[in-house]
């Protein structure tokens, strides 16, 4: 009886352990190798024996049985970029911050303001249609074209975006009249809505999370050096007009969508699945598209105001105005990376809230000034403003990125700047019409005093609402 009993065990583990043969043996139906008391065979067929146990055998290349291959596939997510190499990983990253400085440069725009309301003989409150007409495109399309980048591909849309403002740039460049000029501003509007909305999935393919705070803050930081395109844009107004500011970026941009076209990594993510509404509704992403609404609204009583103040209002020439205006954009492209960089420590929620209040700090000390302010005090102003600016949208973005899956990182980028640009035209709109139904009574000083106060306590209170608000989850150390 003692001889039996190795032979009962076997049977024993059999049968307890049938049910997980049984799986096996659905998921490998035509390879399987029957192990037995010391021996192993393969058999094609998939039926086990008592005293044996079966296993899948390890061979690929054996093409899977009719029962396999009619079973339903799944669709797995993976991040975007997930098989890139190191290199190409850090040339989307600079693709993209190309990219994005190439749009940014249109901070140009804002210094020639003055310049452009001569030549067609057009009042402030009528040149702000050169600012609506552009950011209110690319605030649709930075959406929209994110969310076809998830779809076609990423790089295929970036460098439809760079083609696209190539060509409004020689539309601007030799407008004739004011509303060829608006028509010009449509089509850049389009472009750099593309480049925008893709530029965070490029800057974030095949990253991990834990540095995505990192590199969103390299993005940003771009952008920020490409606002300082106001120092040179002063320089080229004066000498050549206000022209210069749309021919001089044309071969900059043939440069970046040469770049893109030859080495630019062209990975289609593998969920194309569209954004469902109730994902854009969600309570930590709706706060802070709320908040980057309401921090880009407030900066642009500067990017809208503040050239006619320095050069109409304090009387300084476009160079000069142009290198105090450089501050604002200066103190966001420093503040950027760093902000980048604490968010992958600390967390978003208190870089972004403590942006907020820098920012609003520095609107509050501009909305002091009249026309004789010593010019280190509107510098101070101009730089905290922008810095607070920086130190706040990088960790924003990254909550919002965060909240979305691998496979809709382009939407999610996309409606980060969806949410900036209508705060500029909800800012642009606002401030302009204080301006235009003060200035009568008060002067162009005393509107703009109360229009940059209102921006300013607008963010002030924005930022005590995200200090009393819920805290965000966390998610993959920003968005904590």
């Amino acid at each position: 009886m003692a001889g039996t009993a190795p032979s009962a065990n076997r049977m024993t583990t059999a049968r307890s352990t049938s049910p997980r043969l049984h799986q096996i043996r659905e998921r490998f139906p035509s390879n399987i190798v029957t192990v037995s008391t010391g021996t192993a065979e393969r058999t094609p067929t998939a039926h086990a024996t008592s005293g044996s146990m079966m296993i899948p055998a390890p061979n690929p290349a054996t093409p899977p049985t009719t029962e396999a291959t009619s079973a339903p596939k799944t669709r797995t997510t993976q991040p975007i970029g997930s098989g890139m190499s190191c290199h190409h990983t850090a040339m989307s990253l600079w693709i993209a911050a190309a990219g994005a400085l190439l749009v940014s440069l249109d901070s140009m725009m804002n210094i020639a303001f003055p310049a452009i309301a001569t030549a067609f003989a057009a009042p402030p409150e009528r040149v702000r249609w050169v600012i609506v007409c552009y950011v209110l495109t690319y605030a649709i399309t930075s959406f929209a074209g994110g969310a076809a980048a998830d779809r076609l591909g990423h790089v295929v849309v970036f460098r439809t975006g760079v083609g696209l403002s190539v060509i409004a740039f020689v539309m601007g460049g030799t407008a004739g009249g004011f509303g060829r000029l608006l028509v010009a501003r449509v089509v850049q509007g389009v472009a750099g809505g593309l480049v925008y909305g893709t530029a965070p999935a490029l800057a974030t393919a095949g990253a991990q999370a834990s540095v995505r705070g990192r590199r969103l803050g390299f993005l940003n930081g771009a952008m920020g050096i490409g606002a300082l395109g106001s120092l040179p844009a002063g320089m080229l107004v004066e000498r050549f007009g206000w022209r210069a500011v749309f021919h001089v970026r044309v071969p900059l941009a043939l440069g970046v969508l040469v770049w893109a076209a030859a080495v630019g990594p062209t990975s289609v993510p593998s969920d194309r699945r569209p954004v469902p509404l109730a994902d854009i509704v969600r309570g930590p992403v709706l706060r802070a598209s709320a908040l980057s609404f309401v921090a880009r609204g407030a900066i642009f009583a500067i990017w809208l105001l503040v050239p006619f103040y320095l050069v109409d209002a304090r009387g300084l020439g476009a160079s000069v105005g142009g290198m105090l205006f450089i501050l604002t954009p200066l103190g966001t492209a420093i503040a950027a990376p760093l902000a980048g960089r604490l968010a992958d420590r600390v967390g978003s929620r208190a870089p972004a809230l403590a942006g907020l209040l820098i920012e609003g700090v520095g609107l509050i000390l501009l909305g002091l000034v009249d026309g004789v302010t010593p010019l280190g005090w509107v510098a101070l102003a101009l730089f905290a403003a922008g810095f607070g600016l920086g130190f706040f949208e990088v960790p924003n973005m990254a909550t919002i990125m965060a909240a979305f899956p691998p496979g809709q990182q382009g939407a999610a980028g996309g409606l980060t700047f969806l949410a900036r640009t209508l705060g500029v035209v909800a800012g642009v709109m606002g401030l302009g019409a204080i301006v235009a139904a003060r200035t009568a009574s008060v002067g162009f000083l005393g509107a703009f005093t109360e229009s940059v106060l209102v921006a300013g306590l607008a963010v002030g209170i924005a930022a005590l609402v995200g200090l009393v608000g819920r805290r965000s989850p966390r998610s993959a150390g920003v968005g904590r």
